[in-house]
C-alpha cells in the first residue's frame, strides 16, 4: 500500500486546499507537485534535479519563455529555488509570503 494520497480532478477545491503550514510541508518535502492560484496568478512547485521550484506559470513563443500572468519576459523573480519547503514559503505570491496564505490559495492540483 502507498503512503501517498493521489489527488486528482474529481476532488473540489476544497478537498484540494492545504488546511495546515504543515500538510504543505509534508506534500512538498515528500515530492508533491501543486498549481495554484493566487490574486489571479498561477503558480506551480515541481521538483526538477532533486531541488524543489516554485514559479509563475510561463509559457515559450520563439524560444522565450514568457509570464502567463503578464506575458512579459520570464525573469529570475519569477521563481525561487529551494531544498526544502520552508524555502518555499518565503516566495513571494502577489504581494505576499506563501507561508502567510497557503491555507488560502486556490489548489488547482497537486499530487499528494
Amino acid at each position: 500500500m502507498s503512503k501517498f494520497t493521489v489527488i486528482n480532478g474529481s476532488n473540489s477545491f476544497e478537498d484540494n486546499r492545504f488546511k495546515t503550514i504543515s500538510e504543505f510541508q509534508w506534500c512538498v518535502n515528500n515530492g508533491g507537485e501543486v498549481e495554484f492560484e493566487w490574486k489571479g496568478n498561477l503558480y506551480a512547485i515541481v521538483h526538477p534535479n532533486d531541488r524543489i521550484l516554485i514559479g509563475i506559470g510561463y509559457y515559450e513563443r520563439n524560444g522565450k519563455y514568457y509570464n502567463l500572468n503578464t506575458d512579459k519576459e520570464h525573469t529570475e523573480e519569477d521563481e525561487l529555488w529551494g531544498d526544502t519547503a520552508d524555502d518555499i514559503l518565503e516566495f513571494d505570491v502577489g504581494g505576499d509570503k506563501l507561508r502567510d496564505v497557503i491555507t488560502q490559495v486556490k489548489v488547482q492540483w497537486r499530487s499528494i
